[in-house]
């Protein structure tokens, strides 16, 4: 296993907003193995989503460097899959064909239609959608929503699969559910994974390790949690589960006591 798949070292965010100078992120050094599952958890407005988007590419680095398979992270790349909160389904195509058109602008000078299709089919039999394919986004649930957009990262064959919060916003029981299929798929494709969230549970149930970042502003990291559960994971078995137990405490803590919530601006 590469220990350094990913590499953030010494990166800092500065804004520059009407109010001056916003310093986002501070002095962050993080290795993410291949095939890690890393969760980044802390109070809103600690930088999360921001490291996100640096590691996708999508914002640049005021300092420091960003590596990704021994190459420097220059921009966005298919080679890691964002998947945000919100599934951006274009709602005038299916299911199908939402997959298919993001492969299609990615890979259709390198592989056939016939070869892009199949690989689409199979990205929504991943995620248990082969029956939805020909529906259409108004025709499904929110998590099914949700896990067209995750069929689409992983259409791609990423190297990395990038999440930001993507079960915030649906019910506590469709979130329950994604968050088994997330468990399966992973176990399945072996991806490495990068997710923001909110949700203590969920990042104990999920990750390898949960990295607990500081209150803004100049943001950093205050401590990471290794998670020595066994895999696969089962959450009623876990409810009770001693470690589990602790990794939860452990998180808790650290949010509650070490990092104290925010003053409202």
């Amino acid at each position: 296993m590469n220990k350094k798949f990913i590499e953030v070292q010494h990166a800092e965010m500065v804004f520059e907003t009407r109010k001056g100078r916003f310093h986002a992120l501070h002095d962050i050094n993080l290795t993410v193995a291949q095939g890690e599952f890393v969760t980044l958890i802390g109070h809103s407005g600690c930088g999360k989503s921001t490291l996100l988007n640096l590691l996708a590419g999508l914002t640049t680095a005021t300092d420091g460097a960003l590596i990704c398979a021994g190459r420097e992270i220059a921009g966005p790349s298919p080679e890691r899959a964002v998947v945000f909160q919100n599934h951006s389904l274009l709602p005038w195509l299916s299911c199908f064909e939402n997959v298919y058109l993001a492969l299609e602008r990615v890979f259709s000078n390198k592989e056939s239609a016939s070869q892009l299709r199949e690989r689409a089919s199979a990205a929504l039999a991943l995620v248990g959608l082969g029956a939805a394919a020909s529906k259409r986004p108004n025709e499904i649930s929110g998590g099914m929503k949700q896990r067209v957009g995750i069929a689409r990262a992983l259409s791609m064959e990423p190297k990395v699969l990038l999440m930001d919060e993507p079960f915030g916003a649906l019910d506590a029981l469709t979130r329950a559910h994604l968050q088994d299929e997330l468990l399966r798929i992973v176990a399945q494709t072996g991806s490495t994974v990068v997710m923001v969230t909110h949700d203590v549970d969920e990042a104990v149930l999920l990750s390898d390790r949960i990295v607990m970042m500081s209150n803004g502003p100049a943001a950093t990291i205050g401590d990471i949690v290794q998670v020595r559960l066994a895999r696969p994971r089962e959450r009623v078995a876990l409810a009770h589960d001693a470690l589990y137990m602790e990794y939860r405490t452990r998180v808790l803590e650290f949010l509650y006591h070490r990092q104290s919530r925010p003053q409202a601006a």
